[in-house]
């Protein structure tokens, strides 16, 4: 399709170039190879089948998988979405063979109420929180908390929005957690929904600035999260960290451990999992998640 799609615009262009001057005809011609290179991608991208027939059944052979962590949005639902009856009865086929622990960068208690009291073990705040189903009843078991210096963080944010030109945002500019953890929202604490969906789709605007703010605030990790903002947690808490820490008290080695999960890319904030050798499957789009384990279900 993408083939098809290029050449049409091809034969529009070559019409178009005999009717321009020197310049435009090199400015034209420079577009065209561009799109060329993004035709060509996106047809080389694997299909998800393919994809997936590729890798989750090899994740899955050496040592068994006892513990299949995952992030919460754009893995299992949109951002801040509740959980769908497709999400959920997955999610159950999951439960009947394997322990299933929820991995979130926002908190438990929020991450719960998004999944609709679904009852799964949470890790919150990147492992700042850990919630436990006991006896058939959800609740935290620890929460951990962490210093902030408030007017230093307010003044760095400050000095980042006038640089990059976000000095108009909903409600407060930073939201400072009980936890320590922070999150910068660019366009604020209280942007509608909407306009937070649409704002950074691609990412593409938090990364132009993502190491100056993790030189700002070199003290934290700091994840591209959400669709408006940076998550920042004191240096020692990120999910893969979390993760083994959970595995260690409960008695999973790393090979029996599986993460599914969006943002594997440096600066996401499921990263540090691949960074640290986490076997993991990456999804494309949340709604795709059903599909998506059924070969862990084979």
């Amino acid at each position: 399709m993408a083939a098809l799609k290029f050449l049409a615009l091809a034969v529009q262009v070559r019409i178009l170039i005999s009717q321009q001057n020197a310049i435009m005809k090199r400015t034209t011609l420079l577009l065209l190879a561009v799109a060329a290179l993004f035709c060509v991608s996106c047809n080389n991208r694997p299909k998800y089948s393919e994809e997936l027939q590729q890798t989750a059944p090899a994740l899955c052979k050496g040592a068994e998988k006892k513990l299949v962590c995952m992030d919460l949005d754009a893995t299992l639902t949109q951002h801040k979405t509740p959980l769908s009856d497709s999400a959920r009865q997955a999610l159950d086929k999951l439960g009947e063979r394997y322990a299933l622990l929820m991995v979130g960068g926002g908190g438990a208690e929020r991450i719960h109420k998004q999944m609709l009291d679904y009852p799964i073990d949470v890790l919150g705040n990147y492992g700042m929180e850990e919630a436990r189903v006991v006896d058939g009843e959800w609740k935290i078991v620890r929460k951990e908390v962490c210093p902030v210096d408030t007017a230093s963080v307010l003044a760095k944010c400050q000095a980042l929005r006038e640089k990059y030109g976000y000095t108009e945002y909903y409600g407060k500019s930073v939201e400072i957690h009980a936890s320590g953890m922070l999150t910068f929202g660019l366009l604020g604490t209280e942007a509608p929904k909407e306009e937070k969906l649409a704002f950074d789709p691609d990412k593409a605007k938090r990364r132009a600035m993502y190491k100056e703010v993790c030189e700002d605030f070199s003290d934290y990790s700091v994840f591209i999260g959400g669709s408006t903002s940076f998550d920042m947690t004191p240096k020692q808490y990120n999910k893969y960290d979390a993760i083994m820490r959970f595995a260690e008290e409960n008695g999973y080695t790393r090979d029996e451990i599986i993460f599914i999960g969006d943002d594997l890319d440096d600066g996401g904030n499921d990263s540090h999992v691949r960074l640290g050798g986490m076997d993991y499957i990456r999804v494309y789009d949340y709604r795709d998640f059903p599909k998506l384990v059924e070969p862990l279900l084979q």
